[in-house]
C-alpha cells in the first residue's frame, strides 16, 4: 500500500504520478468550462486566444503563440476559425510583411461582454475560495517555470 503523502521514489503507480494529477485536473477544469463556452460559441483554446487579445489588443501571430505557449501550427487554425466566425481579423503588418497581425473585431468585443461571467461561474463551480485559487495558480506557475528551466 502506498502512502499518499509520500510516494516512494521511482513509483510507477498511476496515482503517484504528478503528470497524471495535472492531466486529470486539466481535463476536469476544461470540462467545467465547456458549457460556459458553448454558450459563447467558443472552444476552450479559442477562449484562451480571445482572452489574450482582449487583454493585450493587436498582436502578431508569433506573439500570440508565445503568450499561449503554443506553436504556430496550432494557433493558425484557431485564428482561421475565429476569423470565419467574425471575432478576429488577420492582416499583414505594414512594417514587416512577414508578420501577421491579429486583432479583435467589433463582434469579438461584443463577445467580451458576454464572456465576463465565465471566470466567476467557473470559480463558483470549483467551490474554491479566491485565496485557494490564487495559491494554486501561483504553485502551478512556479512548477511550469521550474520544469522549463
Amino acid at each position: 500500500m502506498t502512502n499518499e503523502e509520500d510516494p516512494p521514489a521511482g513509483s510507477l503507480l498511476l496515482d503517484d504520478q504528478l503528470c497524471f494529477a495535472l492531466y486529470a485536473a486539466q481535463r476536469a477544469v476544461t470540462a467545467a468550462y465547456r458549457p460556459l463556452l458553448e454558450a459563447l460559441g467558443l472552444t476552450y483554446p479559442q477562449y484562451l486566444v480571445m482572452l489574450v487579445l482582449w487583454e493585450r489588443g493587436e498582436l502578431t501571430v508569433k506573439e500570440l503563440a508565445t503568450t499561449l505557449r503554443l506553436d504556430y501550427g496550432t494557433v493558425s487554425p484557431l485564428l482561421k476559425r475565429l476569423e470565419s466566425a467574425g471575432l478576429v481579423r488577420r492582416e499583414r503588418s505594414a512594417r514587416d510583411e512577414r508578420s501577421v497581425l491579429v486583432a479583435v473585431t467589433g463582434r469579438g468585443e461584443e463577445l467580451r461582454e458576454r464572456a465576463e461571467c465565465v471566470p466567476s461561474a467557473l470559480l463558483a463551480g470549483t467551490r474554491l475560495a479566491e485565496a485557494e485559487v490564487r495559491r494554486l495558480r501561483e504553485d502551478l506557475r512556479s512548477l511550469a517555470e521550474r520544469v522549463r528551466t
